[in-house]
C-alpha cells in the first residue's frame, strides 16, 4: 500500500490556507482632506479591483476618461517624487502631505521633480502615447498608502468609502 507523501500534502496546505487567507483588515488611514479629480469631469471608464496580497492580479486605481492634452491637476496638496518613463508610458507621482502616493499615466509632467504643488495644481498634460484604455484615451490613477494600494473613490470629494446601514438608520423608508 502506497503511503502518502506528508511533505507534499503539509505544502499544498500551506499554500491553499495562504491564498484563500481572509482579506487583510481594512485600512484604517483616511486623507486629511478629500482629493480632487485628476481630471474633469469625473467618468470612470474601469474602477479598482485591489487584491487581496499584492502578487495577485487586479487592477490597482481607476481609469478615468480624457483627452489627450488634457489638463491633469495634484489630486492633493504635496510634493512631486517622480516625473519619467515607466516601460513606455510617462508617469507623474505625487507623494501628498498625508503620507499617500499618487501615481497617474500616461501623463506628460509640466513640472519637475521636487516641485511643492497644491490641490488643483496644474501638474501635467494627458500624454499622446496609447495608455491600456485603447481605443479611448484615459489617465489611470493609482493610490498607495505605503506599499499598499487603496481605491482612489474611497479618498475622491464626492465619493469616498460605502458605508452600509442597518435597515433601520439612515433614510430608508418602508
Amino acid at each position: 500500500m502506497r503511503r502518502p507523501c506528508w511533505p507534499l500534502l503539509l505544502a499544498i496546505a500551506l499554500t491553499a490556507a495562504l491564498v484563500v487567507r481572509a482579506p487583510a483588515e481594512a485600512l484604517e488611514w483616511r486623507p486629511a482632506e478629500p482629493y480632487l479629480s485628476p481630471v474633469t469631469p469625473v467618468l470612470a471608464l474601469d474602477v479598482a479591483r485591489i487584491p487581496v496580497h499584492e502578487w495577485l492580479p487586479g487592477h490597482r486605481g481607476i481609469d478615468l476618461a480624457a483627452a489627450h492634452g488634457q489638463p491633469v491637476v495634484a489630486p492633493a496638496p504635496g510634493t512631486v517624487t517622480f516625473a519619467g518613463i515607466v516601460v513606455n508610458r510617462p508617469v507623474l507621482t505625487v507623494t501628498h502631505d498625508d503620507g499617500a502616493r499618487t501615481s497617474l499615466e500616461p501623463v506628460d509632467a509640466t513640472v519637475e521633480v521636487g516641485t511643492r504643488v497644491v490641490a488643483g495644481a496644474p501638474i501635467g498634460t494627458v500624454a499622446q502615447t496609447p495608455g491600456h484604455c485603447v481605443p479611448v484615451a484615459c489617465v489611470h490613477w493609482g493610490v498607495r498608502v505605503g506599499e499598499r494600494y487603496v481605491d482612489p473613490l474611497d479618498v475622491l470629494a464626492g465619493f469616498g468609502p460605502v458605508r452600509l446601514l442597518p435597515r433601520d438608520r439612515g433614510a430608508f423608508v418602508t
